[in-house]
């Protein structure tokens, strides 16, 4: 058995998550996916700042599930959603850290969804 390695954020890996009052809309095919003016930005090294939008601003019953996971050493265990309305293209379009670690717990009940992989994600400053 394997123990995962967890590494906690600082100067040479940091990560910041910050509410965000911007009004966010993720939409698929026609359909508004969520809608929310209460997620979280996080901001992780380099990478560009992903919005977490709380699960209940998301319409849960146009999201299935999957078997994917992947696990990140400084966020946890990731769990995915598809979007069966976008076709393929919604495979495991929607991701979320249901038991994150300490350093992110903030990003608990929340989704973040991969621009690629849905018709728009409108963020208007707020």
């Amino acid at each position: 058995m394997s123990t995962k390695e967890q590494r906690i954020p600082g100067p040479d890996h940091p990560i910041t998550v910050t509410p965000s009052t911007d009004h966010i809309v993720v939409r698929v095919d026609g359909s508004v996916v969520a809608d929310t003016r209460a997620s979280l930005s996080l901001k992780e090294a380099s990478y560009p700042v992903v919005h977490y939008i709380p699960r209940k601003d998301v319409d849960m019953t146009l999201l299935e599930r999957t078997d994917h996971h992947t696990y990140c050493p400084y966020k946890g265990d990731c769990s995915y959603y598809s979007i069966p309305s976008a076709g393929e293209r919604g495979t495991n379009a929607v991701w979320t850290y249901e038991h994150p670690y300490d350093a992110v717990v903030a990003i608990k009940d929340h989704l973040a969804f991969y621009g690629s992989r849905v018709d728009a994600i409108e963020v208007t400053p707020g």
